[in-house]
This record gives C-alpha cells, structure tokens and sequence, in this order.
C-alpha cells in the first residue's frame, strides 16, 4: 500500500463523513461509498432493484454526461490520497473517474456546496473492475467536501480519503479540549507494535464497539513494553486522561504510563499505574508543562479502546 493509506480516512463514515448528495443511485445507495471495512459480497443475491453490492451504483445511462457522488469529509484537512476501489464491480464499473474537493464554511447545503469553486485533485483517470486504485494528491490546500466523478456511469464500492486533520480550534477558544482526538488535529506518530489493529484507533471519534476498533499488540516475549506517541493538536498543558480498555476481557494491558515530550524534555505526566479489563479510567494529572506529544506506555503488550487527553492549548 501508499504510504499516504497509513493516514486517516478523512471522509469515514464513523468520523462524521457524509455522502450528502449523488446524481443516481438507482442500483446501490451512495452511502456505501464511506462505510468502514472491506466491502462484502454475496453471489446471486437479488433483490427488487437486481443483484445486491456493497457500493454505490448508478443507472445505465442513455445520454451524455457522467454521475457523480457528493462527499462531506468528517475531519476536513489535508488531502494526500484517495482511494476509488470496485470491489465486485465486474462488469458494471466505470471505465473512468476523477476527484475534484472544495472548501466551504459552516454547515452548507448540497446545493451551496455543488456551486463552491472546485479544484481537481485527480484527474481522469482509467480504472479496473474489481481492483483498489491509490491515487496520490499533492494540493496542499485545506478541504472540507470531495466529489466523485465516474465516467459515465456504474458502480464504485468504496472512496476512501487519505490525509491530515486541519480543524477550526477557533471554535474552542477559551474552552479544554481532548488534545489527542484525532478529530482536533492530534495524530499517533510512532509505534510500537499494530500486529492487529491500527494506533489511530485509540484517538477516534467516539466509543470501539468491538476489540479490533482499538489498538491491540502481538505478545511480547522479550521482556519489553509497548508504546505509542501521539502529537497533540496544539502545545498544551494535559490535565485529565482517560485510559479506556472496554471490549479487552483477556488482552488488556496490566499498567499504563504516560510521558510529554516537548522538544528534548520529557515530563512525568502518570506514572506506571495499574489497569483493569474492560474498564473506562480517568487519571487527573498534576503537571503544568505544555508539552508537544504524549507518550502512552503499556505494560507489557495487550489493547486500548480509547486514550483521551483532555487539557487547554497554549
């Protein structure tokens, strides 16, 4: 895979994105575009409108033009790649597409949206059925909405889009905030280990349903410990942290502890302190350093759901 795929999905339905609009989706709903996971497949599967896709698709059209999806990414940001995969999509997928993102304030319209100036951020490009293509993006430009354009019409199973968070913190002049959300700009920048599920979960927008919607290491047998660093949205002073290992019954791990960084310091934020399975755990912290990244220690190996730093920007 590109290396921009190790980024977050800005456009994930489970981080707040949205397909708001679509110029057809006669055979399969748009909202399937975002949806989490590999997208899935059950052969002779029918139903009133045909055979049943995970994905978004269009009618066959009898006049020009091409269709379209519109996009409202949950995390507006940096754009560095997309994905377009047509998974299952064989002999109905569109032979091109291209990608075009615009920025727009508040909480527009569809409409207010489709009249934004957009800039094209993949061109038109040729694609397969059946197959994931990586598209890398080098516009260096905040967005908040994408548009998927497929030339003329079919079926897409999944967009995904790569990047980097850029929040309105403007918002929160004056107010904490959770310096480590991933939806505030923070990042996890170095780990460990993520033998069975990616870092960036720990830092997600709401609550892991499931064990694979954390963080979980193999086991260790060398003696060490496992860690992540994560780049907070801002400089800040921490003052709570919440250390969650809900759905881990048998591979939470036995002690957290948490260090800031900044620069060449490192500052004791919570020393080596016990956990429990399956257990939401809130530590206030004493230290008044703002610090940069936060370093989140655990002893020996295992999972978190959820790591929350809840402070002030500085």
């Amino acid at each position: 895979m590109d290396g921009f795929t190790r980024l977050p999905d800005l456009a994930l339905r489970t981080y707040g994105g949205s397909v708001v609009a679509a110029s057809d989706e006669s055979f399969a709903e748009k909202e399937s575009l975002i949806k989490p996971g590999r997208p899935g497949f059950m052969p002779e599967t029918f139903g009133n409108k045909g055979q049943v896709y995970d994905g978004w698709e269009t009618r066959r059209r009898r006049e020009p033009g091409h269709d379209w999806a519109l996009v409202r990414l949950g995390l507006p940001g940096v754009i560095r790649g997309v994905v377009i995969d047509t998974a299952w999509f064989k002999g109905n997928y569109p032979p091109r597409a291209s990608v075009e993102a615009t920025s727009v304030a508040g909480h527009p319209s569809p409409a207010e949206v489709l009249a934004a100036p957009w800039t094209e951020i993949v061109p038109l490009s040729d694609l397969k059925g059946d197959a994931e293509h990586l598209f890398p993006v080098t516009d260096d430009a905040r967005y908040t909405h994408v548009r998927l354009n497929i030339h003329p019409d079919g079926g897409v199973a999944r967009l995904r889009v790569h990047g980097e968070v850029r929040p309105d913190l403007s918002l929160h002049d004056g107010l904490g905030i959770d310096l480590a959300a991933l939806a505030n700009g923070g990042l996890v920048t170095a780990c460990s280990d993520e033998f069975y599920s990616a870092p960036n979960n720990v830092i997600a927008p709401g609550l892991a349903r499931h064990q694979a919607e954390g963080w979980e290491t193999a086991r260790r047998r060398d003696g060490g410990n496992d860690w992540i660093v994560i780049r907070l949205a801002g400089r800040g002073v921490v003052r709570l942290a919440e250390i969650d290992t809900t759905n881990l019954l048998f591979n939470a791990p036995g002690a957290v502890a948490l260090t800031g960084l900044d620069g060449d310091r490192e500052v004791e934020l919570l020393p080596r302190t016990r956990l429990q399975p399956d257990t939401p755990h809130r530590f206030r912290l004493g230290a008044d350093t703002p610090v940069t990244h936060v370093r989140v220690d655990i002893y020996p190996d295992g999972g978190l759901a959820r790591v929350r730093l809840h402070g002030h920007l500085v």
